[in-house]
């Protein structure tokens, strides 16, 4: 059986394309061009899958999301919103209703929303779903103090099924790592107390963890910073500003796929 999708979009050039990209692909679509008329879909239609705006005449997004909460089926629906802002504080609001991605219009194409599709049913997409494969169960670490960039990748791990350690600044992260051994650790360098580089350097003498590949994820980029990142033991440096989430997501998978895993040091003989 075909799994069905229901589309949301008042753009009708948009609309249209995806509808033909996602039936050439063998999706049952059905569209609506107003939101009011999308919501009463969602009981006649029983889609697997909703591709949402947010701007819509009649009824935006947000009050279908809202809606969606109440409604015993709705709400059971995963969705995808594609929308024309990239705003932090409505990326922010948007994932707290409970949608599986997010998706902006000026950096959209076809592919991309296929890709994220096949995501969805089951992992299809070759990229996607090794990335899945790979980090489910996974224990990651990551450092990190920005509020928007950590809900961003919250949901980006748990919709891998990782096991996901936030620290946001250093002394939380050596407290986790007291009684965690990560399968890998993902360090921001600018943090409210110790830096990145000071943290890498105390990871790096402590035994039980120093074997854990590391990950920087900073907005500092300059060749002199990304060689003394390498000196203290990182695998990959990125740079936020340079990187998508999903991007992030397969470089931890394939940082994971090329070392061995951590064993931790046997503790002490009584």
């Amino acid at each position: 059986m075909k799994e069905k999708i229901l589309l949301i979009e008042d753009d009708a050039f948009l609309g249209d394309v995806l509808r033909r990209r996602l039936e050439v692909e063998g999706y049952s679509v059905s569209l609506a061009r107003d939101g009011l008329e999308g919501w009463n879909m969602i009981s006649v239609f029983r889609p697997d899958l909703i591709l949402l705006d947010i701007v819509l005449p009649s009824m935006n997004g947000y009050e279908i999301l809202e809606a969606r909460a109440k409604d015993e089926f709705a709400r059971s629906v995963p969705v995808i919103v594609i929308s024309n802002s990239g705003q932090p504080v409505e990326i922010n609001r948007i994932l707290s209703l409970g949608v599986v991605d997010y998706l902006v219009k000026s950096h959209l194409e076809p592919e991309e929303v296929l890709s994220r599709v096949r995501a969805v049913f089951n992992g299809k997409d070759a990229g996607t779903a090794q990335t899945a494969t790979r980090l489910a169960g996974r224990k990651i670490l990551w450092v990190e103090d920005d509020a928007f960039l950590k809900d961003l990748m919250e949901a980006k791990f748990k919709r891998e099924g990782c096991i996901s350690l936030h620290a946001p600044d250093g002394a939380k992260a050596l407290e986790i790592l007291k009684t965690e051994v990560p399968d890998i650790i993902m360090i921001d360098l600018v943090l409210p107390d110790i830096s990145g580089f000071e943290l890498m350097s105390m990871i790096k003498k402590d035994e039980r963890v120093k074997s854990v590949p590391l990950i920087v994820l900073s907005n500092l980029g300059q060749q002199s910073e990304i060689e003394r990142t390498k000196q203290l033991g990182a695998i990959k440096h990125l740079v936020k500003a340079e990187r998508e989430p999903d991007e992030i997501m397969q470089e931890i998978a394939d940082t994971l796929a090329a070392s061995k895993p951590a064993v931790p040091a046997a503790p002490p003989a009584n």
